[in-house]
């Protein structure tokens, strides 16, 4: 076999592959004995037909196809290897000359993964916020915390704003109640927002044995995004009383005795998740300006896939399960269909120019993934997907996905390495040290932007 590489342009090749035809025998001789195994003929037992006589009734040209497309993928596989060439997608094949007893001459094309040059990346600066806890913070996340032990006490008066009520709600769609639109026994905090819009103006006033009837767009349910008539009946009117803040509520809502204590802790704890937040900007805008740093080309046939695979798990799994329509969440986040069409693309874009760049950094800076890390990576897989360990564990073997993992903590380590060398300032303009072990938790999830398809 003889095969010669033409670049297309930087993302796309044509190989030329020649195959002399004694190299077909193993797939003429397996084409044979596939048609011997599907066809019968008079006079000979199945599997013991002669080859002479299958191209006599079935055409010796049934028989070369079936080699040829045997043999096709084990030569272009070869091809590639042959040239080290690192290709993403399907070849698009095309055999130019099949001659019987003399050669097999076929071109594949095929986009590859671009060349690309890593800079100098030790000069990159950025800025981020400040790790800062004002008193007014540690307030609003102990009153959180206040809220979370509010007790309820039944009252006899109309219902307020603040107020718990138990309502009952009916919903029709064009003067039929909906199967899926009668509920009862529901408990709602006045002005939470966390029902129908117009529940709260609906409920206000009202004591218990009181009903009213409204219009609202279901959010969810079979009548997802339709106007619908909504009757809503108090069975309960309750006040909400929160407990008085003092030691007392401290060794209530806490391990610690006193509400001193409660508060420094939540300072600490608001001051690690500042931290934690820091960190992810730092791995964002390092990264940002590494991609501005290198020239990527961006195969088309991959960002078009891309493209595609992001809407679908938006409009199929994300907002399906939210009961909600594309067009209904466009209109929420105040967006045209072009808008999104366009930030839809532009993420796409980021997240391939991110694999490729981060992957030739692992390359030139001979990273490797052990055991340890990659247990570590999964489990942080697995929490995030709300299964358990053994259970992504499985899906992830039986779906083939343990190279995609590995790659990801390998992305990781090579932002941290470029984090590692960039200066990084607040705006204080303080340098921030970053812990190595959180840098590299940190880039490994930054650096799962995007999944390429059907590389190899």
């Amino acid at each position: 076999m003889k095969s010669a590489v033409e670049t297309l342009n930087p993302t796309r090749v044509r190989l030329t592959v020649e195959v002399p035809f004694e190299e077909l025998k193993d797939s003429l001789d397996a084409a044979y004995k596939k048609i011997n195994q599907q066809v019968t003929v008079k006079g000979f037992r199945k599997g013991k037909i002669p080859a002479r006589v299958i191209d006599q009734r079935f055409g010796r040209g049934a028989v070369l196809e079936e080699a040829v497309n045997d043999a096709l993928p084990k030569f272009y596989t070869e091809a590639v290897n042959e040239a080290e060439l690192n290709v993403l997608g399907q070849p698009e094949v095309d055999i130019t000359e099949l001659k019987d007893g003399e050669t097999l001459n076929f071109t594949a094309e095929v986009d590859v993964r671009p060349a690309l040059e890593i800079p100098d990346y030790s000069g990159i600066e950025v800025e981020v916020d400040a790790v800062e806890v004002t008193d007014e913070d540690v307030e609003k996340s102990v009153e959180q915390l206040r809220e979370r032990f509010a007790s309820t006490t039944p009252v006899e008066r109309a219902a307020e704003e603040g107020d718990v009520v138990t309502i009952d709600l009916e919903a029709k769609v064009d003067g039929e109640v909906l199967e899926d639109g009668i509920a009862n026994g529901v408990s709602y905090t006045i002005g939470s927002g966390e029902l129908l819009d117009g529940i709260d103006e609906a409920v206000k006033g009202l004591e218990a044995g009181g009903e009213a009837t409204f219009t609202s767009e279901l959010k969810g349910g079979s009548a997802a995004g339709k106007e619908a008539e909504v009757t809503v009946k108090v069975t309960q009117v309750a006040k909400r009383e929160l407990p008085e803040l003092d030691d007392d509520f401290a060794q209530l809502a806490s391990e610690f005795d006193t509400l001193e204590e409660l508060k420094a802790d939540s300072r600490k704890r608001l001051a690690n998740m500042k931290q934690f937040d820091q960190a992810t900007q730092a791995q964002e805008r390092v990264l940002e300006k590494l991609l501005e740093l290198v020239e990527v080309p961006v195969p088309e046939k991959l960002l078009e896939d891309e493209i595609n695979t992001r809407k679908h798990n938006l409009e199929h799994h994300q907002l399906a399960q939210m009961g909600l329509t594309l067009d209904k969440y466009l209109e929420i986040q105040g967006k045209t269909a072009e808008e999104f069409e366009t930030e839809t693309r532009e993420a796409a874009v980021k997240g391939i120019k991110t694999q490729f760049v981060l992957d030739e950094l692992v390359k030139k800076e001979q990273l490797n993934v052990n055991q340890e890390e990659l247990t570590e990576h999964l489990m942080r897989r697995a929490a995030s997907s709300g299964m358990s360990p053994d259970q992504f564990a499985q899906a992830v073997v039986e779906g083939g996905q343990v190279p995609l993992l590995v790659g990801e903590v390998a992305r990781g380590k090579a932002l941290a390495v470029v984090v590692e060398a960039a200066t990084v300032k607040d705006t204080n303009g303080e340098i921030v040290n970053l812990d190595d072990e959180e840098e590299e938790t940190e880039a490994a999830e930054a650096s799962e932007t995007s999944e390429e398809k059907n590389e190899g």
